[in-house]
């Protein structure tokens, strides 16, 4: 298959990487990818479509620094400003889909492919109007919520990454019967390790660990809701316990104040941001990978990365990870926001390498055996094309 992705996405993080795991995907699947993007500038070699006198990307970049009434009408605009490129680019490249990424007020995707008659797929990360409501505001939140709905309604295939979105989502209007879900992924050849002794000592020297310490990891880009300042709490009933943190984030200095207070602040390292492809080396210098909290609806990529590194992961007890984690089984849950309880798990998970060891080697099977892979998200989009094809099923 042709397949011609389209997004509005220029930040180089967790976004950046679902946009290229999933194309690397279907090309290793053998299928044919163009990116169409008028904000960023694909890689090297890569086959993509831009058309002319496109405004460059780091102008893109400056509509987060406007006012908030003025962000939204760029965000908007890009709808007019795109449609016409992304269907000469449809026409040029022939594909057999369009699979977009869902970006707020973007409903360039949708119109143009129904214009040329190709089927879209629009993935949805999040409920974007629910979530930027309730995150930085929106001035225009009627016609947001239009948008939205006429976006969702009109895709071909919507993909949601839990469950839980896709009930939001059904709510919003699409059918259920529209909706495949994707979760996130992971690359599985990229987290072998033949000697993960070797690997784990490498890996503690580079971030700066001691070797004897007992390590709870986090990877990501840190805010005060991943209630990180939790396990800080908890570390002085940890003796020997470090919590490395590998990434960066605004919630550094309220955590550095956190530790202070508790008298640990030697064993709270900041160890800095890595570029992505160096994280499944450094995953093994942790004993326990720790998701304190997360949205009630996502997927959490870090989550496969630890799961598929093998390691024992603590997370909150909620629908969307209870989609792909059972407690005692392949992680150790325990309710969100609950100080007493995560104390509890982290001292039980820290005197029980055995346990941590089994719920890690079980989270790496549910990995390959349910198919957590961008692979696996790769082939049933392209699947669901193919059986829309073969049955003579209309995109609109």
């Amino acid at each position: 298959m042709k397949i011609l992705y389209h997004h509005r996405t220029q930040a180089e993080d967790g976004q950046a990487v679902h946009i290229r795991a999933l194309q690397d995907a279907w090309r290793e699947l053998g299928h044919e990818v163009v990116e169409f993007s008028l904000v960023s500038r694909s890689r090297p070699s890569e086959p993509s479509y831009s058309g002319a006198n496109l405004p460059a990307p780091s102008r893109w970049s400056a509509v987060g620094r406007l006012p908030r009434f003025a962000r939204e009408l760029a965000e908007y605009s890009y709808t007019a400003f795109a449609r016409p490129r992304l269907a000469r680019a449809i026409r040029q490249a022939e594909p057999d889909f369009v699979y977009e990424r869902y970006a707020f007020g973007n409903a360039a995707g949708v119109m143009a492919a129904r214009r040329t008659g190709v089927p879209l797929v629009l993935e949805v990360n999040s409920p974007m109007v629910h979530e930027l409501s309730r995150t930085r505001g929106l001035t225009f939140a009627r016609t947001a919520d239009r948008m939205e709905r006429y976006i969702l309604r009109e895709a071909t295939r919507v993909c949601a990454v839990t469950e839980v979105l896709a009930d939001m989502l059904v709510d919003l209007g699409v059918d259920r019967r529209r909706i495949l879900i994707t979760p996130n992924g992971v690359h599985l050849e990229q987290f072998e390790y033949e000697d993960r002794a070797a690997v784990r000592a490498i890996a503690r020297r580079d971030l700066e660990l001691p070797e004897g310490a007992l390590v709870l990891g986090f990877v990501g880009y840190y805010r005060d809701w991943h209630r990180l300042d939790l396990v800080i709490d908890a570390l002085p009933k940890l003796p020997g316990a470090v919590l490395a943190l590998v990434g960066e984030g605004p919630a550094r200095e309220a955590l550095e104040a956190r530790a202070r207070e508790r008298g640990v602040t030697a064993r709270v390292r900041f160890c800095g941001r890595r570029e992505h492809v160096a994280i499944p080396a450094l995953l093994p210098a942790f004993d326990l990978a720790l998701v304190p909290a997360i949205n009630p609806y996502a997927s959490p990529l870090k989550l496969h990365e630890y799961m598929a590194a093998g390691l024992a992961t603590l997370a909150p007890d909620q629908p969307n990870l209870r989609e792909v984690l059972t407690h005692g089984e392949n992680a150790w849950l325990v309710t969100a926001d609950d100080g007493a309880a995560l104390e509890a798990a982290l001292m039980a998970l820290a005197s029980d390498p055995k346990l941590r060891a089994n719920l890690g080697e079980a989270a790496r099977r549910t990995i390959e055996e349910r198919g957590l892979t961008w692979r696996g998200n790769a082939e049933r989009v392209a699947r669901e094309i193919a059986r829309m094809r073969d049955t003579g099923e209309a995109p609109w």
